[in-house]
C-alpha cells in the first residue's frame, strides 16, 4: 500500500506572528500561514491566527527520519523555542494559549501508486514506511519546548 508521508513543527498564536517569531529563533520558517485571515474583527468562536512551520517532505523517508530532519534544525534553539512559549504562554486551559507548539505527523494511506514516489533510498531496498518512532532526542525536545505530538492518519483507499 502506498504511504505518503510528512512532519512538521509549527507554533501558532494569536499574540505573535511569524515575523516576530523568526526574529526571535533566528531561524527562517519553511512556511507560514495566516488562519482565518478575512474574519474581521475577529470572532472570539473562531479566533484569527497565524502559524510559524519547519517542515520535512521528502518522499521515501519514514518520519522518525523526517523527524530527525526538522530537529536537526530546530534542536539547537531548543531552549529559545521554551523560552518564547513560556513568555506568551496564557496559562489559561479554557482559552486557546497565546503560542501553542505542536510537532505534527501526517500520513495518507492508499495514496498513488506503490513504488512510484523516488526516494534518498532509490537505489537500496525500499523501507517500510508503516513502522516509525520517537526516539530519546524527539521525546526531549519534546519535553523541553512543552509541545505536544499530534499525528493524523488519513486512509484514502477505495
Amino acid at each position: 500500500m502506498p504511504v505518503r508521508q510528512y512532519v512538521y513543527f509549527a507554533l501558532t498564536s494569536r499574540l505573535i506572528t511569524p515575523q516576530e517569531i523568526t526574529a526571535a529563533l533566528g531561524i527562517e520558517p519553511d512556511e507560514t500561514r495566516v488562519h482565518n485571515p478575512r474574519r474581521l474583527p475577529v470572532d472570539p468562536e473562531r479566533p484569527f491566527s497565524q502559524s510559524w512551520k519547519v517542515v520535512r517532505r521528502e518522499p521515501g523517508l519514514r518520519v522518525d527520519e523526517q523527524l530527525a530532519h526538522v530537529l536537526d534544525r530546530l534542536e539547537p534553539r531548543t531552549e529559545r523555542i521554551a523560552e518564547l512559549i513560556r513568555r506568551f504562554d496564557t496559562g489559561d486551559e479554557e482559552q486557546e494559549q497565546g503560542l501553542q507548539a505542536v510537532l505534527e505527523v501526517v500520513r495518507y494511506f492508499g495514496d498513488g501508486e506503490p513504488g512510484t514516489e523516488p526516494g534518498p533510498h532509490a537505489d537500496e531496498e525500499r523501507p517500510n514506511l508503516f513502522g516509525w518512532w520517537l526516539d530519546r532526542r524527539a521525546i526531549a525536545f519534546l519535553a523541553a519546548t512543552g509541545a505536544v505530538l499530534d499525528v493524523d492518519e488519513y486512509d484514502l483507499t477505495d
